[in-house]
Order: structure tokens, then sequence, then C-alpha cells
């Protein structure tokens, strides 16, 4: 690779300079320039780039440390060789310290001793080049960094005046929270709190800080454990109270509970509401209802007695027209008493007033029997009843009525969103002590938005349709499963039908018991 260097020899004798190259020639160095006059030496070295020159000292119009002083302001990465004559030893020693030359050789010279040199030289040059590239890109590197440097630091500090004035807001929104913020650690014990949530509990901030958070909320239902909070991406409380102790008080709350996990710390984050109000409001609403209810029932049942009475021709006969008119103010009735049964039922449910009367009886038996009071709706329909069991008999603790209300509910939607010969198949399963009843049916369907709120007080069950239905039977029947602390969902597609589905918790009784 070095010998690719490019060669420059200058010396006022032609013999010398031909000599010379032959010399490198026969040693494989093909670039090599001659001169006899320093001036044109140098005009060639502002024109072009030479890797070494091999100079002699003694010249007519310019030494040869002049010479190499000169080439080097031009090109100052040039490695330089003196030919010298023994009695100009201390000049070339001179020139060595003052322009820094590779070295001097003594004229005459060992041709094997110059071409180690040469090679010396050219590597030399080589080295420095690649460094001079090496520092350049260091530079360069450097000036990046610096840039970088200045960025970043302008970035941190951008993002610095961010981050303090997002805490400032948050901070702000914290303490001045209408509802009450807690946090508290995996121990339960409180380690932070707002303003509203120390006006709740009525206390000094120092006082409630450690303390168990479960201790001061209270609730009939079993609090959730760790590890259930832990599972979850947020907990929903509803019913729980909090006691006040300086105003001697239970506060009706609600409260939602999030983990907040980092690599640091795990902790909770409860935002604690209160609902006295909402409570209130509910209970005056809910009183009104039953107050409402209670005095339709009898104008309601006096009526369908009355039309009874003239259907049956009791009071006189009556024609055919006026037999159709009071069936119709007969239906109309009796849809009407059913819907202030509905709510009379509701708010029993609700107000924790309706107690559950639980007997042992055969979960298949009383499903044909619903499908008994159901024939004339099968039929007219002309839809097809399916029950799949593993066992003719299976025997469950709950209140008989109550799940036949139920039942009755789902089957009879299921039966309103069929077509003709469609097939609604009930499936009774056991799982351990579970009881697991599905209705399948393969009617309309119910989009995914309208699954979401179908359990829901007065839903309808979709949005696109408007329904004959109160929309509380499957509000009421959700009240039903759930106080026999099951759970009731649906699963369904549009135009492919909907499987509702309830589970009872270990309800299954091995005893048989005839009612």
């Amino acid at each position: 690779m070095d010998k690719l260097g490019r060669i420059l020899i200058i010396d006022d004798e032609t013999m010398v300079t031909q000599t010379l190259k032959m010399l490198l020639g026969l040693e494989g160095y093909s670039n090599v320039t001659t001169f006899n006059d320093t001036k044109e030496a140098l005009a060639y070295i502002k024109k072009n780039e030479v890797d070494l020159i091999i100079s002699d000292f003694i010249m007519p119009s310019m030494n040869g440390i002049d010479f190499l002083s000169e080439a080097k302001k031009i090109q100052h990465d040039i490695t330089s060789i003196l030919l010298t004559g023994y009695a100009d030893k201390q000049n070339a020693i001179r020139a060595i310290n003052e322009i820094g030359i590779f070295k001097y050789i003594e004229k005459p010279w060992d041709n094997a001793n110059l071409i180690i040199n040469i090679k010396n030289a050219l590597t030399q040059t080589r080295l420095k080049k690649e460094l001079d590239i090496k520092i350049k890109e260091l530079e360069i590197a450097n000036e990046k960094l610096e840039n970088y440097s200045k960025d970043l630091e302008l970035t941190v500090q951008e993002r610095t005046r961010e981050l303090s004035t997002t805490n400032s807001k948050l901070n702000a929104i914290i303490t001045n929270c209408a509802d009450g913020i807690v946090l508290f650690d995996k121990e339960l014990k409180i380690t932070g709190l707002n303003n509203a949530a120390i006006e709740l509990f009525g206390e000094q901030k120092d006082t409630i800080l450690s303390k168990n958070l479960f201790e001061l909320i209270v609730s009939e239902k079993k609090h959730p454990t760790l590890k259930e909070l832990a599972s979850e991406k947020s907990t929903f409380l509803r019913n729980y109270s909090l006691i006040n102790y300086n105003k001697d008080i239970k506060i009706p709350i609600e409260i939602s509970i999030a983990p907040v996990i980092d690599d640091i710390n795990n902790f909770f984050i409860a935002v604690i509401r209160d609902v006295t109000y909402q409570k209130e409001t509910q209970r005056l609403r809910d009183d009104f209802i039953s107050t409402l209810a209670h005095d339709l029932r009898t104008p309601l049942l006096a009526t369908i007695s009355g039309l009874d009475f003239i259907l049956d021709k009791s009071l006189g006969d009556i024609t055919q027209k006026q037999s159709d008119l009071f069936c119709a103010m007969k239906k109309s009735s009796e849809d009407m008493l059913g819907l202030v049964n509905a709510l009379l039922e509701v708010y029993r449910y609700e107000a924790g007033k309706n107690y559950l009367c639980k007997t042992k009886f055969d979960i298949i038996k009383l499903t044909n029997e619903c499908e008994q009071e159901l024939s004339p709706l099968l039929k007219k329909s002309k839809i097809k009843f399916k029950i799949n069991k593993k066992s003719d008999e299976l025997f469950i603790n709950a209140d008989k009525n109550e799940i036949r209300r139920v039942i009755i509910n789902l089957i009879g939607n299921a039966i309103k969103h069929s077509q003709n010969c469609d097939l609604i198949t009930v499936s009774i399963i056991q799982k351990e002590k579970d009881l697991i009843y599905e209705v399948k049916d393969n009617g309309i369907g119910i989009s995914e938005n309208d699954c979401k709120k179908l359990f829901n007080r007065f839903s309808q069950g979709t949005n696109t349709k408007r329904s004959s239905s109160t929309g509380l039977g499957l509000y009421l029947a959700r009240q039903i499963i759930e106080a026999h602390s099951g759970k009731i969902y649906v699963n369904s597609k549009i135009n492919k039908g909907s499987t509702f589905t309830f589970e009872l918790k270990n309800s299954i009784n091995d005893c048989k018991v005839i009612l």
C-alpha cells in the first residue's frame, strides 16, 4: 500500500535524481517525480499532493533546509528526508529540530538503508494522514456531541418546565377535588389523602395516616382482599359507608380503587364519593314509585274485575264488537297491572325489602312447567322448544318463585325476538355444585353496545327499534340472580341470535325433596 505513495526528489544534479528514481523503480515505487530546480519543485507541490520529499542539502538557488521549510508551509503533513554530506551533519541536525525532517542520510548512502528509510517515511505519512482524518472525524463528532448536549439540555429544561407545570396542575386538581382521594399501600395503610378526604373522615390528617382504610369504611358485604384489588385494573365498591367519628355519623359512599404499579413503589389510589344526596333522591323517587304503584293497583284490579263481569255477561248480553273492545281494555289493564307489579318488585329488591324464601326443588321440572305456561305463545309463533340436560332431575336450593320469574322472562324474550320455525334451546348444566342455565335463540340478536346496558333499568334491548316492553324484566332478573349471589349475562350477535345465561354458585343440592 505504501509503495503507491507519491515521492518527490529534488537535487541540482540530474544524475542523482535519475539514479534515485531508477533505484525506487526497481523496488516497486512507481509514483516518483524528480526536479533539479527548487522553484519548479515548489510550484509542483502547490498543485499536487506529495507524501515524501527527498531533498539534497546543497543546491544553488535554495538550500535543502529552506526548501523543506517552504514545502512544509504548503503541505504540512509531508514527510522529509535530507541528503547531506558529512560536513553538513550539524545543519541536518538543526533541520530535524527546526522543521521536523524525518531523517537525514549522509552521502554516499547505502541503498538498502535508503530504501528502509523511504519505506518508514511513507508509513509515517500514511499514519499521519489517517490520524488527521480521525482527528477531523473526532472534531466533527465532538461538535455534534456538543450540539446534541445543548439540544438535550434545552429539551430537559423544557420537559422539566412541562413536568413542573403538569405536577402543579395535578396537585391543584387533587387538592381541590370535590371527591376524597386516598393513597394506601399493600398493607392497606393510608399514606396520603386530599382535603376532601380529610373532611369526610372528620379527623386531623396526622391521625388518619397509617390507619387501615377498611377499618374506616363499613359494609354488609365482605371487603375485597388485597389479591382481588391488585388483580383488577379498577374495583368499584357500592353500598359502603364511611364512619365520621367527629360528627358521629355514617356517610354513604361509593369507592373506586385502582392499583398503581411502577418500578419503585406499588400502591393503590381510592376515589371516595359522598352519595348522601343521591341516596336521598333515590329514596324519595322509590318511595314515590312505591306509593304510586300501590295506589294504582286497586283501581286497576277493580277495572279488570268489572270488565270480567261484562265479558262473562253477568250484567247482560253484549255484542261482538263490544266484546272485542272490552277484551282490548282488559288486556291493556292487565299489562298496566304487570308494569305496576314489576315496579313494586324492583322497589322491594332495591330497598332490600324483598327476602328470598329458599327451598329445594327440581330445576328441570320447573323448566317444564314454564314451557307449559308459555306453550300458547310457542304454538302461536310456531317456535320449537328443546331442553338439553344430562339427567331427568337436578335439585337446587333457591327461591323457586323468583327463579320461575327469571326463567319465564328469559324464555318469553326469546320467543318475542325469534322468527317462525325458529328453535329455542334451554341448557341446564351442572358444574360441580354450581348451576349454569342457558336460554339460546336464533333471533335478531343484540348489538355489542346494547348488550352493555341490557340489564339496566328501563332498557329495552335495542337503540334501533322501539320495543313495547317495560324494560324492567331483565333488570328485575338481574336483581333476583344477584340476590342469590349469582350472575347473569348475555352473548349475542346481530342476526345470529342470543344466549342468556345465569349462574348460581353452590346451589345444587344432592337431596331430592318433593314439594
